[in-house]
């Protein structure tokens, strides 16, 4: 009922800056929550930062906290990761979810998109 794409990976110098994007696209008025999560290499997936659809109330991984801004455009049905100061620790797959109605977990995942920093 909801689809996900992610653009905006690549790979970017420690320091530097990077921009994701999450495109929703189906029944969009039902999503609740969006989330930006990642794998880093040999890892699992952790959590990196949510955001509500309605409200934009805001929560972040103590890892990135300071150094990510997690946004959306409704008019838009988009969801952002703004990455800065990104660090080599940083390296992962990165991953948009989102929460459908009353559901409390994630249900609908993006294809995933590779970010890659440099030391």
């Amino acid at each position: 009922q909801v689809q996900l794409v992610e653009s905006g990976g690549g790979l970017v110098q420690a320091g530097g800056s990077l921009t994701l994007s999450c495109a929703a696209s189906g029944r969009t008025y039902s999503i609740y929550k969006m989330a930006w999560f990642r794998r880093p290499p040999g890892k699992e997936r952790e959590f990196v930062a949510t955001i509500t659809w309605s409200f934009g109330s805001t929560s972040y991984a103590d890892s990135v906290e300071g150094r990510f801004t997690i946004s959306r455009d409704n008019a838009k049905n988009t969801a952002y990761l703004q990455m800065n100061s990104l660090k080599p620790e940083d390296t992962a797959v990165y991953y948009c979810a989102a929460t459908y109605g009353r559901s409390p977990t994630f249900d609908y995942w993006g294809q995933g998109t590779q970010v890659t920093v440099s030391s």
